[in-house]
């Protein structure tokens, strides 16, 4: 069920990459966030496997910047087996944007609601009863730092001051990488969506592509695993600081 409820979050930073998928050998970004890099940012905020993001809209509040980069990178994927960088290092050419703003609106989509898992606690707005991603935004916790398509592009997360508006401008992008879909076994299948473009600063996400991703799968680590121990006691201890 997709709940009507809209959550919207403000990101920004220096700099970001989000990189298109049909350039192979150097870096160039899309002129804005992609959808998965949005839901990306959403779930270092906040991730449980009782839900899923469902991103709407993605709003452009600065003009849009680039800028060119030369960075190291290395010619192999990591495996088990230890990479020696000196060998393998080749210096490449990234187009990238620069000093970069938007907010992104979303909802949740879960596929079962009961008495203990609503939505009222996850995304609540009732003023001294919110939920926990609006306490999480107001705190500026998440779960692990987000990013602007790259590790190294870190974004400062907040609630929009209700004053921000989009650029007016309308950009054509053509096709975009929408997200990963991943099957009922686990097998990863990019999903893209096309003649796709920046309208009066705002990139509309409400496409079929997006009601497909609400089948993907998500699959959780064994319930005797470590990471499940540390959710498990980090859930435990959010919950106790909400009900104080």
């Amino acid at each position: 069920m997709l709940d009507s409820r809209i959550v919207r979050v403000k990101v920004k930073g220096d700099y970001a990459c989000f990189t298109r998928q049909d350039l192979k050998v150097e870096r160039m970004t899309y002129p804005c966030m992609t959808p998965s890099a949005a839901r990306g940012i959403l779930d270092s905020i906040l991730w449980k496997p009782e839900f899923q993001w469902y991103v709407r809209r993605i709003q452009v509040l600065k003009p849009i910047r680039f800028a060119t980069v030369k960075r190291n990178e290395i010619n192999v994927k990591q495996g088990r087996s230890p990479i020696m960088i000196e060998e393998k290092r080749a210096q490449r050419n990234s187009v990238i944007l620069k000093d970069v703003a938007y907010i992104i609106e979303a909802s949740i989509y879960q596929k079962q609601i009961s008495a203990r898992n609503n939505p009222d606690k996850y995304v609540g707005m009732t003023l001294g009863k919110e939920g926990i991603f609006p306490r999480r935004i107001k705190k500026g916790q998440c779960w692990r730092r987000p990013y602007l398509g790259m590790r190294e592009f870190a974004a400062e997360f907040m609630e929009p001051d209700g004053t921000e508006q989009p650029i007016q401008e309308t950009i054509p992008i053509g096709s975009m990488l929408f997200d990963i879909f991943y099957d009922a076994n686990g097998k990863p299948e990019p999903l893209f969506f096309h003649d796709v473009a920046i309208r009066n600063g705002v990139l509309n996400c409400e496409v079929p592509e997006n009601e497909k991703m609400l089948q993907s799968s998500h699959f959780q680590p064994p319930m005797d695993s470590e990471t499940s121990s540390v959710i498990y006691e980090f859930n435990q201890r959010e919950e106790e600081e909400a009900t104080l």
